[in-house]
């Protein structure tokens, strides 16, 4: 299920990332999907600032580093979890939905590919056998009766 309508597609030397944004409230971004096309050096960001789950692409030149750094405590607060997953072997098809629990799109995702959900629902179906994906999402994890409700 693809509608135009509520998608932006983004598109430079590094990538190509898919923005879903809510049919029955269109300003809301409910998910991204991101496709690298080539590892060029440079960060780009892919959410947005205020969201909890900051994600970016970042490619690297050969022995490129950075200044070691640890990360400043803050009290943030984090109504409700959002989650990406990362492709790394295999191959999944995800399944996005909007606020009323209506699928809203469909993208395959192959190695490298990641997908963001911010808000909305989603699925995911691996179609490989063998296929592995890295799920990351915002903390603290207090059990699925308290951070998930089934579509």
């Amino acid at each position: 299920m693809s509608n135009k309508n509520v998608m932006s597609l983004t598109a430079d030397d590094n990538s190509v990332i898919k923005t879903i944004y809510s049919i029955i409230e269109p300003d809301i971004m409910l998910h991204q999907v991101v496709k690298p096309k080539n590892t060029s050096p440079g960060r780009i960001n892919v959410s947005p600032d205020h969201e909890s789950l900051q994600v970016a692409h970042i490619g690297l030149k050969f022995n490129q580093t950075f200044k070691p750094h640890r990360h400043v405590f803050h009290d943030r607060n984090m109504p409700m979890a959002q989650e990406s997953w990362v492709v790394i072997s295999g191959k999944v098809k995800v399944f996005h939905y909007d606020l009323d629990d209506n699928i809203i799109n469909e993208s395959i995702l192959l190695p490298g590919d990641c997908t963001i959900t911010y808000r909305g629902g989603h699925n995911y179906l691996a179609l490989e056998d063998k296929t592995v994906v890295y799920e990351i999402k915002t903390g603290p994890y207090h059990g699925v009766k308290n951070d998930k409700t089934f579509i």
